[in-house]
């Protein structure tokens, strides 16, 4: 999906929940979900991804940067069957590792930490087969989303320009905020008041590190997917 492509899905979202009232049903959400993000796998990430990158280097699990999530979205019922929603979430987790083949010259490990934060923005769209009036509601669906993000590698690093590679304490930090598609697809129980259930999103974003910030690679793949508990409270 192209940059503008996206945009004109997120400009639609937004004016529908935007929209007069009586064009829309008379019921609102607000849904708070706690969940666990869990990163791309090595077999699906970006070429050019900077976690891959470090494999080479490094000894560390990317699936270490999975980790607890919190969210909140308000969602505003059209019709039967459609939901609008715009929401935020945020995720933080860090990893810790080792250099793979050297260690400091008295036998210790040589030690970083990397550290991944993204904080999402997303507008979304939800399709209820079944209807939003019933006690058990699947739906699936999809929306646009603005994740803002932050990477770290702290620690001790090895400089290899010099011929006896020293050590050095290091802390390497990229931020910025990327668009991104997300999916969704879930299972809601309960009434017009309270209701509870399960959601999986999955997101489909990259940011920028950039090689000459001293990053192995030059982007971050900031996909991955979202397993949420959610609640929520009608109006």
């Amino acid at each position: 999906m192209s940059m503008r492509s996206m945009r004109r899905t997120a400009l639609a979202v937004l004016l529908a929940v935007s929209w007069p009232a009586p064009l829309l049903a008379q019921d609102s959400w607000l849904s708070l979900s706690l969940g666990r993000f869990t990163v791309r796998g090595v077999d699906t990430r970006i070429a050019d991804d900077v976690l891959l990158a470090n494999l080479q280097e490094f000894y560390f699990f990317p699936d270490d940067l999975n980790g607890a999530s919190v969210g909140a979205e308000w969602l505003l019922g059209v019709g039967d069957y459609l939901e609008v929603g715009v929401g935020a979430g945020w995720y933080r987790r860090t990893a810790f590792s080792v250099y793979d083949q050297f260690v400091d010259f008295d036998g210790t490990e040589i030690e970083q930490d990397f550290t991944l934060q993204v904080a999402p923005i997303t507008a979304t769209a939800r399709f209820f087969p079944f209807g939003r009036r019933a006690v058990v509601q699947p739906y699936a669906g999809a929306g646009v989303g603005l994740f803002n993000w932050r990477y770290s590698e702290v620690g001790e690093f090895i400089d290899f320009g010099y011929e006896d590679a020293p050590i050095f304490w290091g802390q390497y930090t990229a931020n910025g905020s990327a668009v991104g598609r997300v999916y969704l697809a879930g299972l809601r129980f309960g009434g017009h008041r309270y209701a509870a259930g399960i959601e999986f999103r999955y997101q489909d974003a990259q940011g920028v590190v950039g090689i000459d910030q001293g990053f192995l690679a030059e982007r971050i793949d900031l996909g991955g997917m979202t397993t949420s508990f959610t609640f929520n409270v009608g109006f």
